[in-house]
């Protein structure tokens, strides 16, 4: 079970959450749903670990969030070209992810990623390319769960297809619980088993 309990967050002493508690459980596909800019995204970075909350804890099967070694909860963000490294041949950073290079050759077959695409750089690929390498390196590191943060959200409808057909795939195989947000009423309706709904704070609270 992933939890976060009585989780707030504050930027310059604004609240953007606000003791916001939630639970996943094993194989669930839980969409959060609110207006923009109300802390969806500031959530998901919580809830893997990116960045410390305020107040409240985050646990998976009732333990803290490891500080070295793989994260059981992995996020792939909306933006790919910001979470590789410039410098680094594509290759170099999908083996990052310390899977064997069987799994990392299944992972490629999975979501269509091309040979001839390792030998690059980042900038040398498109965004719908990259985002194809972040969800492999997510899913190489074996997580209990992911976090998927408007993944598809710049990338054309054939590509969008096909990255949740092998998200929900591999969720499903493994049983593992996925948190998403997601702009698009069709695609949550289709993928969602649960909605969780994020209370505002209110703007005399946000200042």
């Amino acid at each position: 079970m992933l939890e976060g309990r009585h989780l707030s967050v504050a930027f310059d002493g604004r609240p953007v959450l606000d003791d916001i508690s939630l639970a996943v459980a094993p194989g669930e596909r839980v969409r959060l749903a609110a207006p923009s800019g109300t802390g969806k995204t500031t959530l998901c970075r919580v809830l893997a670990g990116y960045l410390a909350p305020r107040a409240g804890e985050v646990l998976v099967d009732g333990e803290p969030l490891p500080k070295r070694g793989p994260c059981p909860v992995q996020l792939i963000g909306q933006h790919p070209e910001l979470t590789l490294d410039p410098r680094m041949r594509m290759a170099a950073s999908l083996a990052e992810c310390g899977a064997s290079e069987e799994e990392l050759d299944r992972l490629r077959e999975l979501l269509g990623i091309r040979g001839a695409w390792l030998s690059r750089y980042p900038h040398e690929l498109s965004g719908g390319e990259l985002q194809r390498f972040c969800i492999a390196r997510a899913l190489g590191a074996h997580p209990s769960y992911l976090i998927a943060d408007e993944v598809s959200t710049m990338l054309d409808a054939v590509t969008q297809a096909q990255i949740w057909r092998a998200l929900v795939a591999e969720a499903e195989a493994r049983a593992m619980g996925l948190i998403f947000v997601s702009h698009s009423p069709a695609l949550a309706s289709r993928l969602a088993t649960r909605v969780v709904e994020l209370p505002v704070v209110p703007a005399a609270v946000r200042g």
